[in-house]
């Protein structure tokens, strides 16, 4: 890429570009981080820590079962149905050594979007949280599933952890911790794991349909976890933060940059597992000196709104992140008041593993952007007949870059839909260029209303809303 507007917002020391090929796989990067780090912790959940050798010890006791009791080899794909506890990032790096493909699942789906989901990826195992089970029963017999591990909340933590009972209408379940108990008698085959092969299936789309499958490689994930970093250009102080996961890792936002990103700098991850229970999740809050926390602006407006938020202590809070949906300057404004820092803002899909733009970190006035693309990335605005906006006009941001998906999950069609003829991905948004270099999102192209022949965006007028006193939250539908 040639001198593209947004460079001149780049601190000095942020490269215009990474190499996506300089780590062969994620978990290259994160045995990496394993060496290093060892007994310091990782991951942290009802009072309990995992360090990075428990992480080692048992993915590759996980990864053994998975390879020799049940027969899985590099490539196929595991289910991982699963609130933020303990087992979900054991799961997940025994899949990532073990060379197979996620299937992130929300463990809030219905049976029918379950169904779908299970179906679509053609897979046979899944990890599940035993809360999770009852929606797994209503629809295992029209799925291609065979084995199933089921999860509790104590499991590699607080074993003491009551937890829901798993549904009797499942039959030859096998217990999380049986499953890791196995590695006994078996053993683990290392596998040559490259950036082509497929890491993960995120699945996305289900609000205008059924939902698709992007397909992310190895290489995609390296590439993301490179391009954050570089825009964070050395404030990760590795070995240090103490990052609070609230955001679920089965989304790719605190997958990618809350877990994979601060896993392979050493960084501690706090699992909330219950955020909506936002007195628990203050309370929780209370034990830590926190650095980081990412969020979506109804998590950040509901911890304002929580008694004892605004007395913790916020001296070591380095990194506020912000995504998903537009944060409101009002939010921003007054999670400043609070805590000292302003929510930084970004942008991404699931189908860019995700981040595409960041916000400059630790400025003291809010942007109302969504920052600047990250390096080796292109975002281009066009018209829907595919021709670049003129600058300060709305258009469709298409995104060029290593962390784009490889296409959707077996849809050859619906991947040509959203590629433009010069290998563009089309987001599906609407965006500004600013005049000084920075991208706006205006709105979902399929969110905007017509009134009067003039397009009218439901995220200005929730914005103006939620600017008035004594409005708690808005929001905008035609």
């Amino acid at each position: 890429m040639t001198d593209k507007p947004w460079f001149k917002h780049y601190e000095a020391g942020i490269p215009h570009e990474i190499d996506a090929d300089a780590h062969a796989s994620v978990w290259e990067m994160s045995a990496a981080a394993i060496a290093k780090y060892g007994d310091a912790p990782a991951f942290s959940n009802f009072g309990t820590d995992l360090s990075f050798a428990d992480i080692d010890r048992w993915s590759e006791q996980l990864a053994a079962y998975l390879q020799g009791e049940l027969g899985l080899k590099k490539g196929d794909r595991v289910a991982i149905m699963s609130p933020n506890i303990m087992a979900f990032p054991v799961a997940m790096f025994a899949n990532i050594r073990a060379g197979l493909v996620q299937v992130n699942v929300n463990p809030l789906y219905t049976p029918r979007e379950l169904q779908h989901q299970l179906n679509d990826a053609d897979t046979d195992t899944i990890v599940i949280f035993s809360g999770s089970t009852p929606v797994l029963a209503e629809i295992i017999a029209d799925t291609p599933i065979k084995n199933v591990i089921v999860a509790n909340l104590g499991d590699c933590g607080n074993s003491a952890l009551p937890s829901p009972p798993c549904d009797e209408r499942l039959s030859d379940v096998v217990m999380f911790t049986d499953a890791l108990a196995a590695d006994e008698k078996l053993s683990f085959t290392p596998v040559d794991i490259n950036g082509d092969d497929l890491l993960f299936l995120q699945y996305t789309g289900g609000t205008t349909g059924l939902s698709k499958g992007a397909a992310l490689t190895h290489r995609n994930l390296v590439a993301n976890i490179m391009q954050f970093n570089a825009v964070q250009l050395g404030r990760i102080r590795e070995g240090e933060e103490i990052v609070i996961t609230a955001l679920p890792l089965y989304h790719i936002f605190a997958l990618m940059v809350n877990c994979l990103t601060y896993f392979s700098k050493g960084g501690r991850n706090v699992l909330i597992t219950n955020p909506r229970d936002m007195p628990g999740f203050v309370a929780e809050l209370g034990n830590w000196k926190f650095s980081v926390i990412t969020g979506v602006n109804t998590l950040f407006n509901g911890l304002l709104h929580t008694p004892g938020f605004a007395d913790l202590d916020f001296s070591g809070l380095s990194l506020v992140g912000g995504g998903g949906t537009a944060i409101q300057e009002a939010i921003s404004n007054k999670w400043r008041e609070v805590t000292g820092l302003h929510i930084t803002e970004g942008y991404g899909l699931s189908e860019t593993s995700p981040v595409v733009t960041f916000n400059i970190p630790g400025r003291d006035e809010f942007s109302a952007t969504i920052g600047v693309p990250v390096p080796s990335s292109d975002v281009s605005l066009r018209d829907d007949d595919g021709n670049e906006v003129a600058a300060g006009e709305p258009g469709e941001p298409c995104v060029k870059g290593p962390q784009v998906m490889v296409g959707y999950w077996r849809k050859e069609a619906e991947t040509a839909d959203v590629t433009t003829a010069d290998g563009y991905f089309r987001t599906g948004d609407v965006a500004i260029l600013t005049e000084d270099g920075q991208f706006k999102i205006v709105d979902r192209k399929k969110d905007m209303i017509l009134v009067s022949g003039f397009n009218v965006y439901p995220n200005e007028i929730e914005a103006v809303v939620a600017n008035m006193d004594g409005v708690l939250e808005a929001a905008c539908i035609g």
